[in-house]
């Protein structure tokens, strides 16, 4: 069977309906507004979530090691919440009072809301990109002068660091938490139609579980494409991928299908 490059095309062959859908990431705060919601109401498809990895923050000994000085930096560039957590609690341990012209750079606008839980947003600088590290490159371009610091964990993407590092960017990498596979034991014997992944952790955290895991009639969805690589080089079949022209987030992606299997 070949493997689906498009969502557009999926393999007729797995085309099968889909009732059951597990999320590899945690649920989300306001879960019964949330897209996946509308998946559950519209096609009476069962979604469940599970984070496939867990987030430890580093200690503040461990963070020194690093010899970061986090206040010659002029901006900051978060990609998740969770480097958004642990760059303050840093900051707190180390009792440094962050800026007020520091300048943040966020992937998404809901990353930038979520600085609101420690700094008021109307007062600071903060740019934002749509959804992807790309997309926030096109912001940061604008800015080369700054002095760059990319709180992260030791299993960042590579992307946007790497194109930075090859253009002349001021840029320092801070690690300040750990992604590990989580217990995932409990779903030994639970099986799903579809289970969506959104970065290689998952792919790595789910034969870390199960080493014998069959793909059998599971479709997999991956967002990214360094997520969907490794599907690919796992040796699993990759049905649904995101973003697409036709279908930009995980959700979209998953309702084309769904419209497809379950007609």
């Amino acid at each position: 069977m070949s493997v689906v490059a498009n969502v557009a095309q999926p393999d007729v062959k797995r085309l099968k309906k889909v009732k059951s859908i597990l999320v590899t990431q945690a649920a989300p705060a306001d879960a019964a507004k949330s897209p996946y919601s509308e998946i559950e109401r519209k096609y009476n498809v069962k979604v469940d979530f599970r984070s496939f990895i867990d987030v430890k923050g580093i200690s503040y000994k461990d963070f020194r090691k690093q010899k970061i000085d986090i206040l010659s930096h002029t901006a900051i560039i978060f990609t998740s919440r969770n480097a958004i957590d642990h760059f303050f609690r840093i900051c707190k341990e180390a009792k440094i009072e962050v800026p007020a012209d520091m300048k943040y750079f966020c992937i998404t606008e809901q990353t930038a809301n979520y600085l609101h839980k420690y700094i008021v947003i109307r007062k600071r600088k903060i740019f934002t990109g749509t959804k992807t590290a790309l997309d926030l490159l096109e912001v940061i371009k604008k800015h080369k002068t700054e002095k760059f610091m990319f709180p992260c964990s030791n299993k960042r993407q590579k992307d946007l660091p790497d194109y930075m590092g090859t253009n002349d960017f001021q840029l320092t990498e801070a690690v300040m938490y750990e992604t590990v596979s989580a217990d995932l034991s409990d779903l030994e014997n639970v099986f799903y139609d579809v289970i969506a992944f959104f970065s290689p952790s998952g792919i790595t955290s789910l034969f870390e579980n199960f080493p014998d895991f069959k793909q059998n009639n599971t479709r997999l969805a991956a967002f990214g494409p360094t997520t969907a690589q490794a599907v690919h080089d796992a040796g699993l079949l990759l049905d649904i991928q995101a973003p697409m022209p036709n279908a930009p987030s995980m959700t979209g992606a998953l309702e084309h299908y769904i419209k497809q299997a379950n007609k």
